[in-house]
């Protein structure tokens, strides 16, 4: 049960149409016109993948895993955000889809003409076993596993869970019950494919993508020790020869950027993802993905990347296990609106246990803890120069990431390629999120500072 989704296509000023990768290649006979699999045999039939409603696409290719959930070996999406998204949607629409498989009768919310016609071949008749099994599986009071219990026969989950997305694996493994293996079998863009994971049943954190040298001409930007451009060349411009490092003199453990010459015209392309070089599988080189290069906080002399933010938060946000919360989604964005600036946090939390609560100490501890877990010149602007003010975490109803997914996805995103951003710009999707917004807290204290010697 793969869950996939098309974006409609738009068109340039001239007439020309344009579309996502994706949905490229979903719409094309490679996709379409392709053999049968017995290794790829999808639950979602093609015509619910390509319808352009989101929700419709979503509502009939979850009925559909539903209906084969004992024929189901293998669980994903292109991102681990999607399958969350997923599971949000059948907590809230489980009881319509056990109607649909109870009566054999599609849902009239479903007016997509191709995948109507799809889905009632599939609910070709009433099945009120069926629909008795999976009701009594999702009125549990917990969530907890639910992933096995829907679909026995899965042995893992297929997803993209590094860089920003391991953001989703503690969701991912709570809903799985830590059963399923979170595999994440490659590394690729909209411009070129880059390289796979020659160990797909490791660790999420341990994944390194082995660089395949036919699918391009690479070469490598080198960075500094945390990621870091180096202070003379600028976040667009091209990069000089002399700079680039070949794809064999790469070296264990530095950083880099990845530039690319593709076969389709794209010529030194700076993809802009930061990447660390694991070792070597004979003579291609093997990174480990970073993060995105251009996500960072700055409100003074700090420069926080998506990485630092990401390990703060997962150091910040074990503080709320011991009360059965969830941190969900996150986002931030660095507010100068006052000075001095500031960080700040939108959390979304789910309680996974109604009986538990969270109080206003526990979620100011949060905030102290990220500062902690920030590098050396945030903390010395926090505590030493007062170019920072306190960090600050907005609690956020749920339901608030879908929501700005949504929004993203009105202004021409994909839902298929949609990524939380860690850092939001848009005006329009801050007023969202603190249109959402519960309640506020901030760092009671000074994160600790020593000066370094010397």
């Amino acid at each position: 049960m793969y869950l996939y989704f098309v974006k409609a296509e738009l068109s340039t000023p001239c007439g020309l149409p344009f579309r996502t990768v994706l949905t490229s290649y979903y719409k094309s006979k490679h996709f379409k016109c392709r053999t049968r699999d017995p290794f790829n045999d999808f639950t979602s039939p093609d015509q619910a993948i390509l319808c352009n409603d989101s929700n419709q696409s979503m509502y009939c290719q979850l009925l559909a895993g539903l209906v084969h959930r004992h024929q189901v070996m293998r669980l994903g999406a292109v991102f681990a955000s999607a399958l969350l998204r997923a599971i949000s949607f059948l907590e809230r629409k489980w009881a319509q889809l056990c109607n649909d498989i109870r009566t054999g009768h599609l849902d009239l919310s479903i007016i997509d003409p191709a995948c109507r016609s799809a889905m009632m071949s599939i609910l070709s008749s009433p099945n009120p076993d069926l629909a008795d099994e999976i009701e009594s599986i999702c009125s549990r009071p917990s969530w907890k596993g639910i992933l096995c219990h829907l679909w026995p026969r899965a042995k893992y989950i297929e997803a993209v869970v590094t860089g920003s997305m391991a953001q989703y694996i503690p969701p991912l493994e709570y809903y799985s019950a830590g059963k399923l293996p979170l595999v994440c079998t490659m590394y690729a863009s909209s411009e070129c494919y880059f390289g796979v994971n020659l160990k797909p049943i490791c660790d999420p954190a341990e994944v390194a993508f082995t660089l395949l040298p036919n699918m391009g001409y690479f070469e490598f930007l080198p960075l500094g020790e945390n990621g870091a451009l180096a202070m003379d060349i600028d976040e667009e411009e091209a990069v000089p020869n002399d700079r680039l490092v070949d794809l064999v003199n790469v070296k264990v453990g530095s950083y880099y950027e990845l530039v690319v010459t593709t076969f389709s015209g794209l010529y030194r392309y700076r993809i802009g993802d930061v990447l660390q070089v694991t070792g070597f599988h004979n003579q291609a080189p093997q990174f480990r993905f970073i993060c995105r290069r251009n996500v960072v906080l700055s409100v003074d002399n700090d420069k926080t990347n998506e990485e630092d933010l990401h390990r703060s938060i997962t150091t910040a946000k074990k503080l709320l296990e011991p009360y059965n919360a969830l941190l969900v989604e996150y986002t931030s964005y660095a507010d100068t609106s006052s000075v001095p600036g500031h960080y700040v946090l939108f959390w979304e939390i789910q309680m996974v246990d109604s009986a538990t609560s969270i109080d206003a100490k526990l979620l100011q501890e949060c905030c102290v803890t990220v500062e902690e877990e920030l590098d050396y010149v945030y903390r010395q602007c926090r505590s030493q120069e007062k170019t920072i003010g306190p960090l600050e975490i907005r609690v956020v109803e749920p339901g608030t990431f879908e929501a700005l997914m949504d929004l993203f996805i009105s202004q021409g995103g994909s839902i298929n390629q949609y990524k939380t951003p860690r850092c939001i710009k848009s005006s329009t999707a801050l007023k969202l999120l603190n249109s959402h917004a519960l309640a506020s807290f901030s760092s009671p204290r000074d994160p600790k500072w020593i000066p370094l010697n010397g």
